[in-house]
């Protein structure tokens, strides 16, 4: 029989494929059905510092700035008043979620400064969390703001909050850091029970007839998979803290390159809210087929084994791969580029 089990954050999950945090969990039905449809734990989707500090007067200037930017906001973020969407309906929902669901339930911190939203930390251990991804968003875009305050703003979030409680922590980070191995480094040395690869941030458009910017959702597909595949390769044994990687997992294939990269769980959003829930039970069965085939016995054995630490020519996850991407490319026939 083949072992899909897997830990992480010190978590015992029955297999790798963990829903990140989305619309789907953000009620009570949601993470039912989830739950029902093969979760081995769930991440709720984001308290956001603005909804903690809705009644100050920077409410409207977050919401309407910046508030579309980033993958769980865009047009997943209600319109105040069509129902509770504040800090205690959160706390609720993690109370009854942990009530009715018999999986780990992992909350979501989404902010950038060190104020209010980090109290409500010690709130989300309290109402029963079993663990809590801190998701800093932040964009540095005053440019006498330094690489090093930037950076610094994390460690010090992660600071805080560890101080705060005691469940595991993770950080979700973005992948826009200059020296991106030695910050995974540095937020793992601080105490980060994971690293999650990478937010997946949406990019403002133009709108050129009324003429404003405004948002664009776009559902991930596999070739995103690519980023965080190569920095978990990268990064497996060299920090202390359980990686896990999310964007780009759509197919079985997604979660064996993830757990051979050496990523403790794999997480999906998009191919859930694309096709359904349903495609929870559809990866494993595809993925414990791939396992049969090749004789794995377990996820354990797989985990890793194509990380930088374990491949034949490491270098191809550094300057080699791109020299022999661009080597690869060869004009097709009728004139249409081809790669190979």
């Amino acid at each position: 029989m083949i072992d899909l089990s897997t830990t992480y954050m010190g978590l015992k999950l029955a297999h790798p494929l963990v829903p990140s945090a989305s619309p789907l969990a953000r009620n009570l039905d949601g993470i039912k059905r989830l739950e029902d449809a093969g979760a081995p734990a769930i991440v709720l989707p984001s308290l956001f510092e603005e909804q903690i500090e809705q009644e100050s007067h920077s409410l409207n200037h977050f919401m309407s700035y910046g508030a579309e930017s980033f993958n769980e906001a865009t047009t997943y973020f209600p319109e105040m008043g069509t129902y509770n969407t504040g800090p205690d309906h959160y706390l609720e929902l993690i109370h009854q979620a942990k009530k009715a669901a018999h999986i780990p339930i992992i909350a979501s911190l989404n902010g950038v400064t060190d104020g209010a939203w980090i109290d409500y930390a010690r709130r989300i251990q309290q109402a029963g969390a079993d663990a809590l991804e801190l998701n800093i968003y932040y964009v540095p875009a005053d440019p006498k703001i330094s690489a090093d305050q930037v950076e610094r703003r994390y460690i010090d979030a992660l600071f805080h909050v560890k101080r705060t409680v005691t469940i595991p922590v993770a950080v979700k980070l973005s992948p826009y850091f200059s020296a991106m191995g030695n910050m995974a480094k540095r937020l793992s040395d601080s105490g980060a029970n994971a690293l999650v690869l990478f937010n997946r941030f949406y990019q403002p458009d133009f709108d050129l007839d009324n003429y404003e910017v405004v948002p664009h959702l776009v559902l991930s597909d596999s070739d995103e998979l690519r980023l965080p595949l190569r920095w978990i390769a990268i990064l497996y044994k060299r920090v202390a803290s359980d990686l896990a990687l999310t964007t780009g997992v759509h197919t079985h294939l997604d979660t064996i390159k993830g757990l051979m990269a050496g990523a403790a769980v794999v997480m999906v959003a998009s191919e859930l809210l694309a096709n359904g829930t349903k495609r929870i039970g559809e990866i494993l069965h595809d993925l414990q087929g791939w396992m049969a085939e090749r004789e794995y016995v377990s996820v354990r054995q797989m985990r890793g084994s194509m990380s930088q630490a374990h491949v034949r020519n490491p270098a191809m996850f550094e300057r080699a791969n791109y020299m022999k991407t661009l080597d690869s490319w060869r004009p097709d026939p009728v004139g249409q580029s081809l790669s190979r």
